[in-house]
């Protein structure tokens, strides 16, 4: 946070510090855990919840997906969603691949022990695997809105797409009581950035204030792309994580204090 006269607040680890998580309703309690290990507090602010589809026309899209060369997931919320409606089994032949360790570990709990994972575990990292080289169809299991880079990435390469979008994110009402918890705020603050549609909406659809008081945090990223996002929007000073990983953002957080 910033103190009088627009002055960045020093990242000290006293007072307590904390961490300022944009992830879903019901999603915070890694973030939560792992902040505490590093002497932090969490602050939820929770921009959406997310809501599994079961109507027909999901269903019929999923069957589409999980037929295609390559079967791309990018969310454990889209593991989850998915088997709700149909068997997860991977055909001979077929690669089945995770956004992230989180998404691949959610995968071997529906029997998928196969799954494949980028190192770097963003969208970037996703596109960059081999298994993708030379496909004819892809099978994309996500949820309207984000990343969009994948879908744009695999038309452009004139990969035949398949897109079964599983779950919903409801839109929900800013928080009154994060909200004021964040306007009562006291200590270093850092903003745990995972996605730039979380982002956009506190920034640009809650409260003047509640967004202005988010605008002088300092930032974890979990990726270079989202950093870039975060400066642009006028946040910073801005940290780069390992990953979106809660362990990965509340240790960036906690080099960033200790660098104060």
């Amino acid at each position: 946070m910033r103190g009088p006269h627009n002055a960045p607040m020093p990242l000290t680890p006293n007072p307590p510090w904390t961490l300022v998580s944009l992830r879903p309703q019901g999603g915070h309690g890694g973030l939560r855990a792992a902040a505490a290990r590093h002497g932090g507090r969490l602050l939820a602010l929770s921009p959406w919840r997310l809501q599994p589809r079961g109507d027909a026309g999901a269903r019929q899209a999923l069957e589409r997906a999980l037929a295609a060369e390559a079967v791309l997931f990018t969310s454990p919320a889209a593991v989850a969603a998915a088997a709700a409606l149909a068997p997860l089994r991977p055909r001979p032949g077929q690669a089945w691949l995770a956004v992230g360790a989180g998404t691949a570990r959610a995968l071997r709990r529906h029997g998928v022990d196969r799954a494949q994972a980028p190192a770097r575990m963003d969208s970037e990292g996703l596109l960059a695997l081999p298994a993708l080289a030379g496909i004819g169809s892809a099978g994309l299991v996500t949820a309207p809105g984000g990343r969009g880079m994948i879908a744009a990435w695999l038309r452009e390469r004139g990969v035949e797409l398949h897109r079964a979008d599983v779950y919903e994110r409801q839109p929900l009402a800013p928080p009154a009581a994060g909200l004021a918890r964040l306007r009562a705020l006291h200590g270093p603050a850092l903003l745990a950035l995972s996605s730039a549609e979380a982002l956009g909406i506190v920034l640009h659809h809650w409260p003047a204030d509640a967004a202005a008081l988010l605008r002088r945090c300092a930032v974890v990223a979990a990726s270079a792309r989202l950093a870039a996002i975060a400066a642009d929007e006028g946040l910073g000073p801005v940290h780069l994580a390992a990953s979106a990983r809660p362990g990965d953002l509340a240790a960036a957080a906690a080099r960033a204090l200790d660098a104060g």
